[in-house]
C-alpha cells in the first residue's frame, strides 16, 4: 500500500464515529446492561454473536475506511460483462487482493491493460457478508509511466548504493574451476541454452544445477528468489548465474526488484547477472558479484576454456623444458671447463707446489731457529762467565774463605762476633775450628 493509502487509512481510524473492535466493551450510553443478552451484549462463551452480525460488523468497518489509494501489479484479468475483475499483486511480497470494476476504469486505460501492468489505484474496501471475502471496487486507476518507473528505480538505486550494497569490497571473487554451477533461469529459454551451450563448449564436464522459474511477471521475483535461497543452500554450488533474455525495460523490472537485490546481496555463494543484453543494466548488475553483459558472456565467464588452458600448459611446460635444457647446458658446459682446469687435470700438481712451498717453510723455520739457538747459546755463555767472575766461589778460589757462627749460622765480619767454635768454608770443603783467642785489628 502506498504512502497514501496509509494516510487515508490513519485518518480513517481516527476520526470520530470510527467502528467498535468487535469483543471491544460497548461505550457509555450503549443499550448494554448487566445480565443483557444479544448482539448488544458484551461477547462471551455464554452470549455469542451471531455470524451475520460479526459479517456485518466488519463491513461496517470496512465501510467507515473509506477510499484508499493504493499500488501493485496485475497478475490477471477477467472480463463478464461490462463488469471486469482483476488481481493485483504486492511485487515484492506474497501478497493479493481481487479488484472489481463496475465503472468502466479499467476500458478507459490507455494504452490497455494487460497482465504485468503497474497501477495505482483509487478504491473502496468491500466486505461480501454472504461469502467473507473482501475486494476493492475501483473508482479510478492509474498506470505508471515510465519516467515515473525510471525515477522510483533510480531512487531505489541510490538507497543501497547508501547502503554500501555496490561496493567493490564486499563482492566475492567467481571460483576457478567450481565444482556445481547454479543457474536460474526461464523455462526452456534462449538464454538457458546460450549459458549451457557456451559453458559446456570450454569445458565439457561443467556440471549445471538448473532452476527454471518465471524471469518476467508478478510471479517472477518469488520464483527467482526462491530459487536463489534453495541454490544458496546447496554446499555443492559455489556460483550462481541469474541469467535472462533481452526485453522491454517493463519486462525487466522484477530484476530491479528491492527484494530479488538484497537477497542476492545476502546471498554467501558468489552471484553471476547476465539480464538481457549489453545496454540493459537492471539494479540487480551492480549488486551482483559480477555482471555478464549477456547469457553468452555469462557462460563463458563461469567456468575456465579448456582447450585454452590446456595450450596455456602446453605453452608452459615448453617454456620450462627449454629453460631446464639451457641451464643443464650452462651447467654442464662449467663442469666441463673446471675438469680441463691443470689443478683438475693434474691434481698432484697443486700438491707439488703446495710441497715446495712448505719445504721452504720448513728451511726457513729451521735456519731461524738454529740461528736463535746459536744466538741463545752465546748470551747463555757469555751469563755463565759473568756468574762465575761475581760468584763467591771465585772469591774463595783465589783463597779466601768464609766464615760463619756455629751456633748461629751468622757470617762473620768482625772477632768480637765469634763464639766458642766457628765453621770456616774454603774453596774445597770446609772445617770446624775452636775459637781460643781474638783479636781485633787496629783501624
Amino acid at each position: 500500500m502506498t504512502d497514501a493509502a496509509s494516510s487515508a487509512t490513519d485518518s480513517t481510524a481516527e476520526r470520530p464515529g470510527a467502528p467498535e473492535q468487535p469483543g471491544a466493551p460497548a461505550r457509555s450510553g450503549s443499550a448494554s446492561r448487566p445480565g443483557a443478552t444479544g448482539p448488544g451484549a458484551p461477547m462471551s462463551a455464554e452470549n455469542p454473536w451471531p455470524l451475520r452480525v460479526v459479517s456485518k460488523k466488519i463491513g461496517d468497518w470496512l465501510a467507515r475506511l473509506g477510499e484508499v489509494w493504493t499500488e501493485g501489479q496485475i497478475t490477471e484479468i477477467s472480463h463478464r460483462g461490462r463488469t471486469v475483475y482483476l488481481t493485483l499483486r504486492d511485487p515484492s511480497a506474497e501478497v493479493s487482493m481481487r479488484v472489481v470494476d463496475f465503472t468502466g476504469a479499467v476500458a478507459a486505460c490507455e494504452p490497455p491493460l494487460r497482465d504485468g501492468a503497474q497501477v495505482v489505484i483509487r478504491a473502496q474496501a468491500q466486505w461480501w457478508d454472504k461469502n467473507g471475502s473482501l475486494s476493492l471496487h475501483v473508482r479510478e486507476i492509474r498506470q505508471v509511466g515510465l519516467g515515473e518507473l525510471l525515477a522510483r528505480l533510480e531512487r531505489l538505486k541510490k538507497l543501497l548504493a547508501a547502503e554500501g550494497l555496490f561496493a567493490a569490497e564486499r563482492k566475492k571473487p567467481l571460483p576457478f574451476l567450481p565444482y556445481r554451477i547454479g543457474l536460474i533461469t526461464g523455462r526452456a529459454s534462449d538464454a538457458m541454452r546460450d549459458v549451457l551451450k557456451n559453458a559446456k563448449a570450454r569445458l565439457p564436464s561443467a556440471d549445471f544445477e538448473v532452476r527454471e522459474v518465471a524471469v518476467q511477471g508478478p510471479r517472477a521475483v518469488t520464483e527467482v528468489c526462491a530459487a536463489l535461497a534453495e541454490l544458496d543452500r546447496d554446499p555443492d554450488v559455489e556460483v550462481i548465474v541469474i541469467a535472462r533474455g533481452g526485453g522491454s525495460m517493463e519486462d525487466l523490472l522484477p530484476f530491479s526488484d528491492e527484494t530479488l537485490c538484497r537477497a542476492v546481496a545476502e546471498a554467501v555463494t558468489p552471484v553471476v547477472s547476465a539480464i538481457g543484453h549489453e545496454p540493459d543494466t537492471p539494479i540487480l548488475d551492480y549488486v551482483a558479484d559480477w555482471r555478464a553483459s549477456t547469457p553468452t558472456e555469462a557462460g563463458k565467464k563461469v567456468v575456465p576454456d579448456l582447450a585454452e588452458e590446456q595450450r596455456g600448459l602446453n605453452i608452459s611446460r615448453t617454456r620450462l623444458r627449454q629453460a631446464l635444457n639451457v641451464m643443464l647446458t650452462r651447467e654442464t658446459d662449467g663442469l666441463a671447463a673446471m675438469r680441463a682446469r691443470p689443478v683438475l687435470a693434474r691434481p698432484e700438481t697443486m700438491l707439488e707446489a703446495r710441497g715446495e712451498v712448505l719445504a721452504n717453510l720448513r728451511h726457513r723455520m729451521r735456519a731461524r731457529v738454529d740461528s736463535r739457538l746459536e744466538r741463545s747459546t752465546d748470551d747463555l755463555e757469555h751469563l755463565r762467565a759473568r756468574l762465575r767472575t761475581l760468584s763467591p766461589q771465585s772469591t774463595l778460589d783465589r783463597g779466601y774463605a768464609i766464615v760463619t757462627d756455629t751456633e748461629t749460622g751468622a757470617v762473620l765480619r768482625e772477632a768480637a762476633d765469634a763464639g766458642e767454635a766457628i765453621e770456616v768454608r774454603l774453596a774445597a770443603g770446609s772445617l770446624r775450628a775452636a775459637v781460643v783467642h781474638t783479636r781485633e785489628d787496629e783501624q
